[in-house]
């Protein structure tokens, strides 16, 4: 085992984690699962619980394992005017997938990324870097090689195309005519459930992003953004996507309701949205974004009051005084009744 430890981690030594390679099986060419060893995952030693997954249990820090720092920030940018914007007969003969940015789109992401990067430096932090997701939609990934022209090479952790951020399914090759009446129906139906023809709806894209949500989830706790031993609060995520799939992923994150969500208005082209870590650790909106700026993006003031509460929480504690979903369910209350009977878990 230390051998191969040599390998995967060169400059650290087994002795950093309070392992004592004498304790280790002598038969290390054995592969164990489920083991009740002394060393085994998800088993306590020296204070810390070791997990089967080796970016979680291999991090020193001077005074033993603890979790990585969570990223600062999470950037949320809407891809720059596609040619679909100006002009939607474009459907009718190129693939979605394949629709790019106009140029007036190239120069809202170049501008995109200049105000991403003075706002990171405005931390005042030397060791900031920044790690994109990005739709494989050509508009998305043109979105990406525009605004990432304002970080140098050493800035930039890394990058992974996520499908699961891609456009919301309209169907294959577009008639306008048709989609038109498609649209008109949708307005009847609801905007979150109506599902267009070989297509989706905005409540199957919010199946996929729970998906990538709890992979998001699993990438901040693990810390894959940077080596070992090298994780820095000051890292910025930036999921490059489209205006509904964004829509869907706030509310996804934050557990609005259908209704909360057919409040909200898109984002511009080119635009930010940012979920700044905040006073406690989780992200809140209201950390960096006014309450005009959040009225305006279509938050109730049920939603507004729940991102001050984001804003000193820890992760994982529960808002047991949230207005947002629990009261609005129930109309058989009194208005006189004690506090404890007004209280719901999210």
């Amino acid at each position: 085992m230390s051998n191969l430890f040599s390998k995967i981690y060169p400059t650290t030594s087994l002795s950093s984690f309070g392992v004592n390679h004498q304790n280790l099986h002598s038969n290390s060419s054995t592969i164990r699962c489920c083991s009740n060893d002394e060393y085994s995952a998800g088993t306590e030693h020296n204070g810390y619980v070791l997990s089967s997954f080796p970016e979680k249990n291999l991090v020193p820090y001077q005074h033993g394992l603890v979790k990585p720092p969570r990223p600062k920030r999470i950037i949320l940018v809407r891809h720059g005017q596609s040619e679909g914007n100006v002009d939607e007969n474009v459907y009718t003969r190129v693939a979605d997938p394949k629709v790019g940015l106009t140029e007036k789109g190239v120069e809202e992401a170049e501008e995109s990324g200049r105000k991403m990067r003075e706002m990171i430096e405005k931390d005042g932090g030397d060791d900031w870097k920044v790690y994109f997701y990005v739709s494989p939609y050509k508009r998305g990934i043109e979105t990406l090689r525009n605004l990432a022209k304002s970080f140098d090479r050493s800035r930039i952790a890394g990058v992974r195309e996520e499908p699961r951020l891609r456009e919301q399914d309209f169907g294959n090759f577009q008639d306008r005519e048709q989609m038109k009446i498609e649209k008109a129906v949708r307005a009847r139906y609801g905007r979150f459930f109506y599902r267009f023809p070989n297509g989706e709806s905005a409540a199957d894209v919010y199946d996929r992003i729970t998906g990538f949500r709890e992979t998001l989830r699993s990438d901040i706790d693990i810390g894959r953004f940077q080596p070992p031993g090298q994780q820095s609060p000051n890292m910025n995520l930036v999921i490059v996507s489209h205006g509904l799939t964004l829509r869907v992923f706030l509310m996804r994150w934050y557990k609005w309701t259908v209704e909360q969500f057919e409040g909200l208005h898109n984002m511009t082209n080119g635009g930010m949205i940012i979920m700044e870590r905040g006073y406690g650790g989780r992200y809140c909106l209201s950390m960096h974004h006014t309450r005009e700026e959040l009225q305006k993006f279509g938050m109730t003031d049920e939603m507004l009051i729940d991102q001050e509460w984001q804003k000193i929480a820890k992760p994982g504690e529960l808002n047991y005084d949230c207005l947002i979903t629990g009261p609005s369910y129930f109309t058989h209350f009194d208005d006189d009744d004690d506090d404890e009977d007004k209280k719901f878990e999210l």
